[in-house]
């Protein structure tokens, strides 16, 4: 069965398994002292045209959001984000089990403005509230959108008029570079945020992110909060290996521009066999509103995964491609599609 469930369902890409393997009678030192994760950081440095970085990998996304908010605020301060944000839905509490609490915000395309974060501070006043400190986004979004360069920028400045942290994550970062038209580049990141993280985990390796701190307040101690919460990895060199080859050849862009290549496909194709979306996505996540007899019969060929009821006849599905994806699989998955709506015409 071809698998639209996630994008970290398959391994790694083969020029991550070829060094792993090359390496792996190597002796090195641990914890992210060896040579690739000195490598590694050295190329993520040159990339982003910011010498002056600290640059930290640990294994997952959730670890590090964890990780970076508790290092970054005080016990009683808290983190504004999209009521869909992955630390809001997806994190299982991690971050109020930290001792900090997320405030959401609605939106209608998972993404905040400044006039939302304006309400949240509105609203938050005086010692019987928490205090927000840190606006967090994600780029891509939970629901497959993206911010633009100039949106990144006028958040990012209206944090600092307001004396707030601007945290990105980037779980899903390669997609995000790779949109079409998309003027961001990996380097403006330095000039739009506190700090992020370069997503591994769901572009391309094994496992692993890459925790990238440009605000000078945030970086003093952050090795022993990394440490104290489990996520300094003993066999640091692993990490170290995977980012030093995604960061060679521009092999992450290319991984994001394969996926979002593959989305488009699905999306151009269901667009003319003339379903809707929830979300208006060029990413390489998707949304499309189904019948739920599609749904059914799409279950038994595919690996997809219902997103929302949208009412008792229609649902929505999330569909994401990956690395891995081949056109098989977007071929196979748009004529099944293509043959139930000419069965029910």
């Amino acid at each position: 069965m071809f698998s639209f469930e996630n994008d970290y369902s398959e391994g790694a890409h083969p020029e991550i398994m070829k060094e792993m393997l090359v390496t792996n009678e190597e002796q090195t030192t641990g914890y992210g002292l060896d040579p690739y994760c000195e490598q590694a950081v050295t190329c993520i440095k040159e990339k982003l045209g910011a010498k002056d970085a600290d640059v930290h990998m640990l294994v997952g996304g959730t670890q590090t959001n964890l990780i970076a908010i508790a290092s970054f605020l005080r016990p009683y301060e808290g983190v504004i984000a999209a009521d869909t944000a992955h630390i809001a839905v997806h994190e299982t509490g991690a971050i109020e089990a930290t001792g900090h609490k997320v405030i959401t915000v609605p939106t209608k395309d998972g993404k905040l403005t400044k006039e939302l974060i304006q309400m949240v501070i509105e609203s938050h006043h005086g010692e019987h509230m928490v205090a927000p400190k840190m606006v967090y986004v994600s780029n891509t979004t939970e629901v497959g959108t993206h911010y633009t360069k100039k949106e990144l920028v006028e958040l990012y400045t209206y944090c600092k008029e307001n004396h707030l942290y601007f945290y990105i994550d980037g779980a899903r970062l390669a997609s995000a570079l790779a949109v079409e038209g998309n003027t961001m580049l990996l380097c403006d990141y330095k000039d739009c945020c506190d700090a992020f993280y370069i997503g591994g985990t769901k572009n391309g390796a094994l496992f692993g992110e890459a925790l990238v701190i440009f605000n000078e307040e945030l970086k003093p101690g952050i090795r022993h909060m990394i440490k104290q919460r489990g996520g300094l990895l003993a066999k640091g060199r692993l990490l170290g290996i995977q980012f030093k080859v995604l960061f060679q050849d521009d092999l992450y862009l290319k991984i994001g521009e394969h996926q979002n290549d593959m989305a488009k496909q699905l999306r151009i194709g269901l667009e003319r066999l003339g379903y809707p979306f929830l979300y208006d996505s060029i990413t390489n996540q998707l949304f499309p509103i189904f019948p739920n007899e599609l749904i059914r019969e799409l279950q038994e060929k595919f690996v997809i995964s219902i997103s929302e009821k949208v009412n008792e006849e229609y649902s929505c599905v999330r569909l994401v491609t990956s690395w891995a994806t081949k056109e098989e699989a977007v071929e196979s998955f748009l004529l099944a599609v293509s043959d139930y709506k000419e069965k029910t015409n």
